[in-house]
C-alpha cells in the first residue's frame, strides 16, 4: 500500500486573515455605499448628475427667486418696467402662505377666538410626549387623560357653547386643525377596536366571528370617499326623526370605522404570527382567556406589527384629504380653497401652496416613522437594522 498522505490532508496552516476594518469616516462610507462596484459606480455618477441638474433650479426657485412678503398677487409678479401688467412671474410666492398661514391652520375660525384650538394643541403637546417617551412615569394616568378627559375638554373648547363660550359651529372649523382631529381620533378609536375586531374574526363563536368578518370585509372593500359618503347621506336615515348628526361628527365616525377594518387585519397577521406554545403555557398556568389575551400574547403581537400599525397610521393621516368631498375642508382643502382668491391667482400660487401642504404632510408622517423605528429599538423586536 501506498506510504503517501492523502492529497486532502492539509500539511500546512492557511496564512492568517487580517482583521476586519472599522473605518467609520465618511470617505469610507461613500466609497463602500456608493462606489462599491462597477454598477454602483455608474449608477451614482448618473443619480449625482441629476441631482445637480435639478437641485440647483430648485432651490433658487424656492428661496432665490421667491417672494416672501406681500398683502397680494402683486408681490408675486415681475413689472416691466414703466409699465402696469405683469411681465413674467417670480419664483415661489410664499407671501400667499405667510398671508394665509392662520387661515391654512385654524380654517374659518373665528379670529378671536382661536385661542381655544391653540389651547387644546398645546394640552395635546402636554399629555402627549410624557406618553410617548417609554422611562415617563404614571402612564396610566396620562393615557386615562389624553385619551377620555382631554377629548372631553377639547370638544367643550372648540365648540363652546357652555360655560360663556360662544359657539363656533363646526362648518367653521378647518385646516391642520380639522386634519389633527380626525386623525386624533381615527387613531385612538381604530387601534381598540382593531383588536376587538381582529379577536373576534379568531373567535370560536360562529355569531361573533361572522359579524367581525362581515365588518372587515366590507369596508376594505370600499373606498374611504364611499364610507364618508354613507357615514353623511345614509347615517342619518337610521336616526329618530328630527333627530341630526353634525357632519363633522359623521366624518369623524366614517374615518375611525375604515381605520379600524385595517387595524383589524394588521393586528391578526401579529396574532397569527404568535406560537401556539404561548398560549398553551398561559393555559397550563391557569390563566382566563382575557388574562391570556392582555398578558401573554397581545403584548407580543403589538411588538411584532409595530411598523403595519404606523403604517395604518400613516395612512389614515393622509386620508383626512378625503374628507373635502362632503364639504369639510382639511389642511390640502382649504390650501385649495384659497387658489380661487381673486387676490392671489398667480401661476405659481397652487404649486407653491402644494408645496406647503404636501412639508405639513410629510413632517407629521416622517416623525411617526421615526418613532415607530424608535420603538422597534426599544422593544427589541429582533429585526436588523
Amino acid at each position: 500500500m501506498s506510504t503517501h498522505s492523502p492529497a486532502f490532508v492539509r500539511d500546512q496552516m492557511i496564512v492568517a486573515s487580517p482583521p476586519p476594518t472599522n473605518d467609520t469616516s465618511t470617505a469610507a462610507w461613500i466609497r463602500k455605499n456608493l462606489f462599491a462596484s462597477p454598477k454602483d459606480t455608474i449608477l451614482s455618477l448618473v443619480g449625482l448628475a441629476l441631482l445637480f441638474m435639478i437641485i440647483p433650479g430648485a432651490l433658487n426657485w424656492l428661496f432665490v427667486q421667491a417672494s416672501w412678503v406681500g398683502s397680494d398677487r402683486s408681490v408675486c409678479a415681475t413689472i416691466a418696467q414703466g409699465g402696469a401688467q405683469p411681465d413674467g412671474w417670480t419664483g415661489a410666492c410664499w407671501a400667499f402662505v405667510g398671508d394665509r398661514f392662520q387661515q391654512f391652520i385654524f380654517g374659518r375660525y373665528p379670529l378671536e377666538e382661536r385661542w381655544r384650538p391653540l389651547l387644546v394643541g398645546i394640552m395635546l403637546i402636554a399629555l402627549l410626549i410624557p406618553i410617548l417617551i417609554p422611562k415617563a412615569p404614571r402612564k396610566g394616568l396620562n393615557a386615562l387623560l389624553l385619551f377620555v378627559v382631554f377629548p372631553i375638554v377639547a370638544f367643550f373648547l372648540l365648540s363652546g357653547n357652555y360655560f360663556g363660550l360662544a359657539h363656533v359651529e363646526t362648518p367653521l372649523w378647518g385646516g391642520l386643525m380639522v386634519t389633527l382631529i380626525l386623525s386624533f381620533v381615527g387613531i385612538a378609536v381604530s387601534l381598540p377596536l382593531g383588536i376587538v375586531l381582529a379577536l373576534g374574526r379568531r373567535s370560536h363563536m360562529p355569531v361573533v366571528r361572522m359579524l367581525c368578518i362581515g365588518f372587515i370585509e366590507i369596508i376594505r372593500g370600499v373606498p374611504l370617499i364611499t364610507v364618508l359618503f354613507m357615514a353623511n347621506v345614509m347615517l342619518p336615515l337610521f336616526l329618530p326623526t328630527g333627530w341630526t348628526i353634525d357632519n363633522f361628527f359623521r366624518a369623524l365616525v366614517g374615518v375611525a370605522l375604515f381605520a379600524s377594518a385595517y387595524m383589524a387585519e394588521v393586528i391578526r397577521g401579529g396574532l397569527q404570527a404568535i406560537p401556539k406554545g404561548q398560549s398553551e403555557g398561559a393555559d397550563s398556568l391557569g390563566l382566563s382567556y382575557w388574562q391570556k389575551i392582555w398578558l401573554v400574547v397581545m403584548p407580543q403581537a403589538i411588538k411584532l406589527v409595530i411598523p403595519g400599525i404606523v403604517n395604518t397610521f400613516i395612512g389614515l393621516f393622509k386620508d383626512t384629504s378625503l374628507v373635502s368631498i362632503i364639504g369639510m375642508f382639511d389642511l390640502l382643502g382649504i390650501v385649495q380653497l384659497n387658489f380661487r382668491d381673486p387676490s392671489w391667482i398667480t401661476p405659481v400660487t397652487p404649486i407653491t401652496g402644494l408645496i406647503f401642504a404636501g412639508f405639513i404632510f410629510w413632517i407629521f408622517c416622517f416623525g411617526m416613522s421615526r418613532y415607530s423605528g424608535f420603538m422597534e429599538r426599544h422593544l427589541d423586536t429582533g429585526h436588523k437594522r
